[in-house]
């Protein structure tokens, strides 16, 4: 073998392809192809794939997997044990709980995803701004951001639906409003080495605008970064919305919902303690799969990490 196919085959391993000499089959790929490639090697995050998949689709046949109607009252099998007729039991108002887990996928999933779009658009948005044009530009939104990480989360948002009212828009707009700042500061790191190189240069030498930069060839080069902070902040958003539910600030009663299940359920614990571990279980599994999924992500778009 010569000195250049041996370094061919030396990076063809380090990037987790398949070996030509030991009988894999090596084609010209892209590189999103090379990062799912590297995703399939990882078992665990496959797994949880598959569980994200299967609550997504939990979330859209609802009314099919359910038993029950979530909202149906039966106060003589109020609080009842697990059972065959209820495989989880009833919640407090003889509720079947594995309907309303069923259907509280929905505000869940619905959350995560409304929420880390806003995150995302604002992020990127302010975050390209901030690293390209620098200056008081930068000044201002670095500002904005600093103030923003100041505050714990929960405690922004529980303000802000305190202010506007309890309903799943307005959970939105809180957990949109103080979600976004993180995002910002990636891309902002992002997009100042980003206009550093010599691609940039040469675009700015052409006659390039500032708004053709940031659409064509910045914001292009941070997608891998854009693909995984979605996918980190999906289950971060969950998680406030479980908070804020607990805390009585979520969606009104009698939407069903993971956290108002176990704020409705906390005086029962010590007697029914099946009432808030199944909704605590369902949040647990959900942000746990989503965020091995997203660390899988990582390490397959990072050509710099092995999967």
């Amino acid at each position: 073998m010569s000195k250049k196919q041996r370094a061919y085959v030396d990076h063809v391993e380090q990037n987790g392809l398949p070996n030509p000499q030991k009988g894999g089959h090596v084609k010209i790929s892209s590189y999103y192809t090379d990062s799912l490639y590297r995703l399939r090697k990882n078992l665990v995050a496959m797994v949880c794939a598959g569980i994200v998949i299967l609550l997504i689709l939990t979330a859209i046949f609802a009314p099919l997997l359910s038993p029950y109607d979530p909202n149906a009252q039966n106060l003589k099998l109020k609080l009842a044990l697990p059972s065959a007729q209820h495989p989880l039991g009833t919640d407090e108002y003889g509720r079947d709980i594995l309907s309303r887990i069923i259907y509280g996928t929905r505000i869940s999933l619905l959350v995560g995803v409304v929420v880390s779009l806003i995150d995302m658009v604002l992020g990127v948005v302010m975050g390209s701004l901030a690293g390209y044009f620098g200056g008081w530009v930068d000044t201002c939104i670095s500002r904005t951001i600093e103030i923003l990480a100041a505050f714990p989360d929960i405690l922004f948002a529980a303000l802000i639906t305190t202010f506007l009212g309890h309903s799943l828009f307005n959970i939105f707009i809180a957990l949109g409003v103080v979600g976004w700042a993180q995002t910002a500061r990636l891309i902002r790191g992002q997009v100042m080495q980003l206009k550093e190189r010599e691609y940039t240069e040469a675009a700015t030498a052409s006659g390039a605008t500032s708004a053709w930069m940031i659409t064509k060839h910045l914001i292009p080069n941070c997608i891998s970064t854009i693909i995984i902070t979605v996918s980190m902040n999906i289950p971060a958003a969950i998680l406030l919305e479980a908070s804020l539910s607990f805390l009585g600030l979520g969606v009104s009663p009698p939407t069903s919902s993971w956290g108002s299940m176990i704020y409705f359920a906390k005086l029962y614990i010590r007697t029914v303690p099946s009432v808030s571990i199944f909704p605590g279980l369902a949040i647990m599994i959900t942000v746990l799969a989503f965020n091995i999924l997203g660390d899988g992500l990582r390490d397959a778009l990072d050509p710099r990490l092995k999967a």
